[in-house]
This record gives structure tokens, sequence and C-alpha cells, in this order.
């Protein structure tokens, strides 16, 4: 019978082109006994090498930060009339826990907690934003988006400086925020307090001014008064409406409807009050007229204000910055780094892989070299390496 011999590249060298299982088991096989041990040692050694490690503890503390008051932000906005728009677009707080867990990784809460447990020396750093560093590095800082809850875990080879830092970061978060608006009633009240300071110089310097011009008590039985009072009213919710446009321009763009809609109030209020004035002839009345106008105007706008103000401190004591601490950072009574049996197994397996890869790159290249047609190649090799 003839022999059937096929060119180089036919389909009868596919089982020599190929690598099958069993080309893979052989040099396992053949060295198993230094796959089974050398993994081994390295793992009983990488073992060993945690005891060296010094261990790290682990404390953690959970709070609820201060939550928005809506209800009392719609009583307000109902009791406002033409100041409805200013406490919620002069808020404009998106996500409040979002702002205490910043406020927990900045620079200010950091340089307090590095002064208080001398912390420089602790992790031996010569500069302070080094420290910084290392303590963000320590401190792990989470929000649940479920329920709300912040989470602060500070790691540390003392069990109770860990647990110290833990508390004490919720104790700073309370000192920063009461200097600060976060919330929506810190806000309101920040905002109607600088308009309630305005209202009250212009009150005075109007009460000055009618007071200058001749007026007594018994001017206010005069016909001017009732007209006086409606074009205050009138005035007064012109300036409301001015400073709520301004207002929402901050957030939003000229398109937007609310920012439409508050020019097309300010419009219409301004043409009401231009009609007040034109029919209100000033030239040959007495002077205290226009005073007493502008005194009015500024007594209806300070109370506007003033009531404002204190309903905004009053939902300001009720939210009160309270930082509710659901779990205290307590010492950890077990260490939490180095994970000695994560570690030594890890590094079993790594050499596994290692040295499996190896025993088998070699089998192949020493297959390779015996063949003449790839011993040239691989010879070519060599010589473009050196």
């Amino acid at each position: 019978m003839q022999q059937r011999t096929d060119p180089p590249g036919m389909p009868g060298d596919e089982n020599e082109a190929g690598i099958d299982l069993l080309d893979l088991a052989l040099p396992l096989l053949q060295h198993w006994k230094l796959l089974a041990f050398a993994p081994l040692l390295a793992g009983v050694a990488a073992l060993g090498t945690t005891y060296l490690i010094q261990p790290t503890f682990s404390s953690r503390t959970v709070f609820l930060p201060p939550q928005q008051q809506q209800s009392a932000a719609a009583s307000v906005v109902a009791s406002l009339g033409a100041l409805s728009g200013l406490a919620g677009a002069a808020a404009g707080i998106k996500s409040p826990a979002d702002q205490y867990v910043a406020l927990l990784q900045s620079t200010t809460v950091a340089d307090r907690l590095i002064d208080e447990f001398k912390l420089m020396q602790v992790y031996e750093r010569e500069y302070r934003f080094e420290t910084r560093k290392e303590l963000a590095g320590n401190t792990r800082i989470s929000l649940g988006k479920k329920d709300g809850l912040i989470t602060v875990e500070v790691d540390d080879v003392d069990p109770q400086r860990a647990a110290d830092i833990a508390n004490r970061q919720v104790d700073e978060l309370r000192r920063l925020s009461a200097q600060l608006a976060l919330t929506e009633a810190q806000q309101r009240r920040v905002f109607f307090e600088t308009q309630l300071k305005k209202t009250r110089d212009a009150l005075s310097t109007a009460q000055l001014a009618l007071q200058a011009s001749g007026f007594n008590p018994g001017a206010l039985k005069a016909e001017p008064k009732a007209a006086a009072e409606g074009y205050a009213r009138l005035r007064a919710e012109v300036t409301a409406a001015e400073v709520r446009l301004q207002t929402l321009r901050r957030n939003l763009s000229d398109t937007t409807p609310e920012v439409a809609q508050a020019q097309a109030t300010l419009g219409a209020l301004r043409a009401q009050l231009a009609k007040a004035e034109a029919s209100t002839d000033l030239t040959g009345g007495p002077d205290y007229v226009g005073k007493f106008r502008e005194f009015k105007y500024q007594e209806t706008l300070f109370e506007l204000f003033a009531r404002q103000y204190e309903l905004a401190r009053l939902d300001e004591s009720r939210e009160g910055a309270m930082i509710q601490v659901v779990d205290v950072a307590k010492p950890a009574e077990h260490k939490s780094k180095p994970k000695r049996a994560l570690i030594a197994i890890a590094t079993t397996l790594a050499a596994l892989l290692l040295l499996a890869g190896f025993v088998v790159t070699r089998h192949f290249w020493r297959q390779s070299a015996a063949r003449p047609e790839k011993a040239a190649k691989l010879a070519q090799l060599r010589a473009a390496l050196e």
C-alpha cells in the first residue's frame, strides 16, 4: 500500500499544529511535586510574614443627618403670598446628606482631628498634607442610598484611638454644620435675617424723614392714609417679586417656565404700581404724604420679613442640626487587618498559577527547540535579543 504524504499546511497536519489537553497535562503531571509543594511553601511563608505586620483595628459609627422639614417649608410658602417663591429658591438644596459627607471629608475637619490626636507624630509624617492623605486612606465614609444613614469607619493600630477618631468626626461635623447654613430652614433664616436688617434700616430712615416733614398722629385721619397703605402693600409686592425673580435666576435660566412666570407677575405688579403713582398727585399736596407712603411701604415690608424670619427660626430649631447617632464607635475586640487566611490562600493560588504557566511554557519551548525548522527561528530570536 502506498503511504500518503501531504504537503505541510494540509489537513493532515492538524494534530501537529494544534495543542490538545494531553499536551498540557503531560508537563503538569511530570512536575506534580513541584506544583504541589512549592505553592504550599509560598503560602506558609506568606502566612508567617503576616505575623510581622502590625495588626490594624477598625471602629465604626453610624448616624442620621438632619432631615428636611418639608411640611414646615410648605406652610411658609403658603403664608408668604407674594414671597412664595423665595424660600425654596433661596435654599436650593438637592441632597443634604451628600453635603454632610463632603463636610466630613473637608480639610477643616481633617486638620482638627490631626491637631487633637497628634496624628503627624502617630503617622510619622513631616508635612500636614501627607498626614491628611493617610488619614483619608484610613477613613471610609459611605452614605446609605435607601436608609439615608452615614457610616464612618476608621482604621488604626490602636483600637481606642480608632474609636475616638470615628466618634470625634461626628462631633466636628456638628460643630462645622452649626457655623454653616446647610438645611433649608437655615438658609431661609439667613436669607430673611439679611433682608430684615436692610428693611429695618430703611424703616428707620423713612420714620425720621416722616417726622422731619411735620407728621403728627392727627394726619393718620387724613385721606392719604388709605392711599398710602394701599400703595405700600403694592410696592412691597413689587419688591418681593423682584427679589424672587433674582433668586430664581441664580439657579434657572430665563427660558424656564418659572422665570417667565415670575417676569410676567413682576410686569403686572409694576404696571399697577405705575398706575397708582400716576393717580396720586403729590405736587400740590403736603410733603408728609410722600414720606408717609414711604414709611408705610417699609413698615409693611418689615412685617413680612419679620414674620418669615421667625418661622424660619422655628423650623431651624426643630431641625437644630440634629445629627442623631445610631451606633457609637467602640474599640474593636478583634483586628481587621491583616487577613492572614486570605493572604495565605491568595499567595498559594498565585504561586500555583505562576509555576504551572512556567512549566507548560518551558515544555513547549523545549519541544520547539528540538525541531529543526523551529530551532532556526529560535536562534534568530536569541540573536535579536542579544
